[in-house]
């Protein structure tokens, strides 16, 4: 089956803050630390550790900066709670957002986010406002390679656990159930296959397309805003981005 490439649409549509790297590095690396803490420090037996690498390796950290972090969680205080909380809004355009965060403060964190969308035309909504717009699934992106049968890496795919499976122009796109994410994709990584990124995220059912020139400036500063943000982990919405605007 071939479609749009969520993996792509959902990654380029970042904004430009996301492209300064040690901001990315810095919030990866307060992921990986909380869930060293909540969780140990073995992937094997923490699946949110497990995950925050794998987001971590996608976003090409180096592994001295991911050994840190796991460090880090070992000899934080205790004190110290975090909490994962996912805000819903009403973006310009008639557009959605999910925006995933990490904080220590979720007054200061639901203040921020508020005047984010506020100050851009937005207006930042309750629990299950948008998220119905969107599923949460696992995706799994492999380079296409003349080195790898199409129909062996979706059986082998089909066999740990994965819902779907899709060819690209560049790529093949894997699909999984949140909970069965790292399975899939340690099982695929023992079967051989590498050049493999994969992350959970929010994927809209459809995707919405502004042509109002203040919308889109709109769109462009609360993505912006909301990436600059320190207790922002990831930003999801169902704005059609023009080809153009896309991020490498």
């Amino acid at each position: 089956m071939s479609g749009h490439s969520k993996w792509k649409t959902i990654k380029n549509k970042k904004g430009k803050a996301d492209a300064q790297r040690g901001k990315v590095f810095t919030k990866l690396a307060r992921y990986i630390t909380v869930a060293v803490r909540e969780g140990g420090p073995d992937p094997n037996y923490n699946s949110s550790l497990a995950t925050a690498i794998e987001k971590a390796k996608a976003q090409n950290m180096p592994n001295d900066n991911i050994d840190r972090a796991i460090k880090t969680g070992l000899a934080a205080a205790s004190g110290e709670n975090f909490e994962t909380i996912t805000y819903e809004g009403y973006g310009p355009g008639g557009t959605a957002f999910m925006v995933q965060c990490l904080t220590d403060n979720k007054n200061r964190t639901a203040a921020d986010i508020r005047h984010y969308f506020t100050k851009n035309s937005g207006n930042l909504g309750t629990t299950g406002c948008v998220g119905y717009l969107f599923s949460r699934k696992g995706v799994i992106s492999i380079e296409l390679s003349d080195n790898i049968d199409e129909e062996a890496l979706m059986m082998a795919a089909l066999d740990v656990g994965a819902e779907d499976f899709e060819t690209q122009d560049d790529s093949y796109e894997i699909t999984t159930a949140p909970e069965d994410f790292i399975d899939v994709l340690n099982g695929l990584k023992e079967s051989g296959y590498t050049d493999i990124k994969g992350d959970i995220m929010y994927i809209p059912a459809t995707s919405v397309k502004v042509e109002d020139e203040e919308s889109v400036k709109y769109l462009e500063r609360l993505i912006d805003a909301l990436e600059d943000c320190d207790d922002v982990q990831e930003v999801y919405h169902n704005w059609d981005m023009p080809e153009e605007e896309d991020e490498e």
